[in-house]
């Protein structure tokens, strides 16, 4: 039997933990009232669901483990008390399914209104569609030994109504193709645990089951200073695209895309080019001889790139919306 996976928490939760580390130093412990709140446990089609085991968790960055958990009863509901600490961040979880699923985020104030949680669980299969939702590439200048780093922010989504599993332990749950003449692999913030991808040649592996909605990955892999090109499968039509490249002289190619403005990232200029992959193909990158810049200075551009391409700063990507339980 396979062992228990995880779904990861929603991009939102994630940005709130990692505002909950930058700003709990300043934080002060509440000693207030404590805080009581109530839910369901409810699946795809807001049947509820009994019998699941509810935690109740904290995170916080001297602090962080289960508080507190409790069953669902016939109704799906439960309901936990706990003394707020504004330097800590609180959440539910329950397993169904061998899958563990996370609620949104708890109240810390006593005094805010609190609306009941929905703690969504979902049915499993390997075979349960999920697809590219959007692509962008960022192709640094090479340092002195002449290599390139590519930051690659990759969002894919489950639009259905089942979790996708791997069919079995030795293999994973999806994969999404890689350039090829690429190697190395350095997951930076992202909606899936860095132990859960892995690359196999020219393929990233995910691991992890994929609860429906969107999965943002950011990834950073190497070009050798020997290729003087990469070129990276482009399998679905109408899926959005950009690619940034420091250097003037690279050419870029894929059916559909197009130059547009320039884009200033770390007072750095890259050329882009974007737009909707018309049909599968391939997006082609030719590489000009060495121009080689201080390796300090690609790592601290790699650094903030990580950063605008997690803010989602310059790009803008319309979400189709998520099918609703019961729809």
């Amino acid at each position: 039997m396979a062992p228990p996976q995880r779904a990861v928490p929603r991009r939102g939760h994630l940005r709130s933990l990692s505002v909950l580390s930058v700003f709990s130093v300043f934080s002060i412990p509440a000693h207030a009232q404590s805080i009581h709140v109530t839910g369901r446990v409810l699946n795809a089609d807001s049947s509820a669901v009994a019998g699941v085991r509810v935690v109740l968790h904290r995170v916080g960055q001297s602090q962080q483990g289960p508080l507190d958990s409790t069953r669902s009863d016939r109704e799906g509901r439960f309901r936990f008390s706990y003394a707020p600490d504004t330097a800590s961040f609180y959440l539910t979880s329950a397993r169904y399914a061998g899958i563990e699923y996370f609620s949104a985020p708890l109240p810390t104030n006593p005094g805010a209104p609190r609306a009941p949680i929905s703690l969504m669980v979902y049915d499993t299969s390997s075979r349960a569609p999920v697809e590219m939702e959007a692509r962008h590439l960022v192709l640094t200048r090479p340092v002195e030994d002449g290599s390139r780093s590519v930051l690659d922010l990759i969002i894919v989504r489950n639009g259905g109504r089942v979790t996708r599993v791997a069919p079995d332990t030795t293999r994973g749950s999806w994969s999404v193709p890689l350039p090829r003449g690429t190697t190395g692999l350095q997951v930076r913030e992202s909606d899936v645990s860095s132990e859960a991808l892995r690359r196999s040649g020219d393929s990233l592996i995910i691991a992890a089951a994929l609860a429906p909605g969107e999965k943002q990955l950011t990834l950073e892999y190497q070009v050798p200073s020997d290729r003087s090109s990469i070129e990276l499968p482009l399998n679905r039509a109408g899926l959005p695209l950009n690619v940034l490249v420091e250097e003037p002289a690279v050419k870029v190619t894929a059916p559909g895309i197009a130059p547009a403005d320039s884009q200033l990232i770390q007072n750095r200029s890259f050329r882009r080019w974007t737009g909707t992959v018309k049909s599968a193909g391939m997006l082609r990158l030719v590489l000009p001889g060495k121009q080689n810049g201080p390796p300090w200075l690609l790592a601290a551009l790699v650094g903030g790139l990580a950063i605008a391409l997690v803010a989602g700063g310059w790009y803008a990507i319309r979400s189709r919306p998520l099918l609703r339980p019961g729809v």
